[in-house]
């Protein structure tokens, strides 16, 4: 297979695949019933295939224990991105997300048990999970944890998974390596902030760039922004999962977008949409004014 394209993520000088693999889908029951057998055949296709960025999360059940069972012998091959806030000890069940908690003690406790699960003594990112405010930051003593752990060498790098309304202040704040932040042409609120982010020198990992697959699946409200939005005459010989992933990587600020499966066969699909790279200006182009006409611009 050929070389993934890869990008520099901003001033941490990793060199990240533009596709990265999200380890949601292998939480486990209740939510997705994905075996163990099907969890280390997923993990091993990815960096088979070429991947070298992997974000995981202790909100996402076992997947942790599974990137350390499985392929904690390959951690040479990829770069391990984790969150921190989260409960310690548990998981998201029945689709309830459990509280989050940004203070010393549980960021700290939460960093040493992802070391723990995943078999490995460093994290390549750490990042901030719930778009908690600067105030939750400073005030919980999380932000000082987090960069203590850093120092220590426990964690190489820090960032953030950012939404509106803190999302601006936590660019301001200065102390992020890496801001992760959801985007799609179904979801184009975060456009302009993707880009103020990448001129602070901060890496850009972009999440849902597939929009869950509610085109493709014809359901949901991404089928209907979609369906107003119509834009299936622009496909041409790509699916629509194909158009909204190369549509993704067609922002200019973005250096890897993270894709979740359980399946090796859209692996596959996803890694040879990626090889076909952005989308042509002109189609981009068109597709942002269709999108915008109806009303799926990028906020101001």
């Amino acid at each position: 297979m050929p070389d993934l394209p890869k990008r520099q993520l901003g001033r941490t000088g990793l060199r990240v695949t533009t596709l990265g693999y999200g380890a949601m889908e292998l939480r486990g029951a209740p939510r997705r019933n994905v075996s163990d057998a099907e969890a280390e055949r997923i993990l091993n296709a990815a960096l088979d295939a070429g991947i070298n960025y992997i974000d995981t999360s202790i909100d996402y059940g076992v997947a942790e224990e599974r990137i350390g069972n499985y392929i904690s012998h390959r951690r040479s091959e990829y770069y391990l991105a984790s969150k921190c806030g989260c409960a310690v000890g548990g998981s998201i069940e029945d689709g309830a997300r459990l509280p989050h908690v940004f203070t010393r003690e549980n960021v700290v406790a939460g960093v040493e048990q992802s070391l723990r699960r995943m078999k490995t003594d460093y994290l390549d990112l750490v990042q901030f999970h719930a778009s908690p405010s600067r105030a939750t930051l400073e005030q919980d003593g999380g932000l000082e944890a987090l960069l203590d752990l850093q120092r220590q060498g426990m964690v190489r790098f820090i960032g953030i998974s950012g939404t509106v309304p803190h999302l601006q202040e936590q660019i301001e704040m200065g102390v992020f390596d890496v801001f992760q932040i959801p985007y799609s042409a179904m979801q184009r609120e975060h456009e302009h902030l993707i880009s103020e982010a990448s001129g602070t020198g901060a890496g850009i990992v972009v999440r849902g760039g597939v929009a869950r697959g509610g085109p493709a699946n014809e359901a949901g409200e991404a089928w209907d922004k979609w369906q107003r939005a119509e834009i299936d005459d622009l496909l041409g010989d790509m699916s629509r999962m194909e158009f909204l992933l190369r549509f993704t990587i067609s922002h200019p600020d973005l250096d890897t977008t993270i894709v979740g499966t359980a399946s090796p066969e859209h692996l596959g699909d996803n890694v040879e949409a990626l090889l076909k790279g952005p989308l042509p200006s002109d189609v981009y182009e068109e597709a942002q004014r269709r999108l915008a006409a109806a009303g799926l611009a990028p906020s101001s």
